[in-house]
């Protein structure tokens, strides 16, 4: 890991030992994966992962659905974890939320990236959402992204991860993690007068599936889950 991160020319490698990590620690924790497609990533080609955040095995989840290498962006705060903390700042671009600075440097660092023919992967909720809370507003940096580079935004499903890997100990266990990738919206022709539209494009698709579905509604701690939420957006 030391050498593979050592140079940017070597993340493709070092991606491929990041998805054999992801696989075996999801499945050796005991969960799988069941994935529909509406469409395939092609090779070569950059794309914008947009998928729903809630639960810490998501971004492990995102990396074992993509061959093509992504770069993600990070809390900063991350950096403090012993070891893994090392990794996380070599690989990741790192943002402070409450520094305008580190906003601007993050999205410089990002175009860097995208230049060199690498995905994207943010979650554009920024936090990770109550229970009680479907999906949370999302913000506009990855669609900004998306448009000025004209690449596409992936919107993806993850049904189960809260539930089976909750942030309360005491709930969760082994099982299937349900993945749900749509059909990519193409950013070709849009403007940055666009970004709201696009946000509420990808918004509307994850947060449709979400609430139609039984499982996620009855197994999710929800007020009620005969209720029928309205999009914040």
């Amino acid at each position: 890991m030391l050498i593979l991160t050592a140079k940017e020319s070597y993340y493709p490698v070092f991606w491929k030992m990041v998805r054999l990590w992801s696989f075996t620690l999801i499945y050796g924790i005991g969960f799988c994966l069941k994935i529909t497609k509406d469409k395939n990533i092609e090779e070569n080609k950059s794309y914008m992962f947009c998928p729903n955040h809630s639960s810490l095995m998501d971004p492990f989840v995102m990396v074992a659905l993509s061959k093509n290498p992504i770069v993600f962006i990070g809390k900063k705060e991350l950096v403090k974890i012993p070891i893994f903390g090392f990794f996380y700042k070599r690989v990741v671009i790192m943002v402070d939320r409450s520094c305008p600075k580190s906003r601007k440097r993050v999205f410089r660092k990002a175009k860097e990236k995208l230049r060199n023919g690498v995905s994207m992967g943010i979650f554009p909720e920024g936090l990770v959402p109550t229970e009680n809370i479907p999906l949370a507003p999302f913000k506009n940096g990855a669609f900004s992204l998306a448009i000025e580079f004209q690449i596409p935004v992936v919107p993806q499903v993850y049904y189960d991860c809260k539930r089976l890997f909750s942030w309360d100990f005491f709930k969760g266990g082994p099982g299937v993690f349900r993945i749900h990738q749509k059909n990519f919206i193409e950013t070709k022709k849009l403007t940055l007068a666009d970004v709201d539209q696009l946000k509420k494009q990808t918004f509307d698709l994850i947060y449709q599936d979400l609430i139609n579905d039984k499982k996620y509604m009855k197994d999710t701690n929800r007020p009620n889950n005969e209720q029928k939420f309205k999009s914040p957006l």
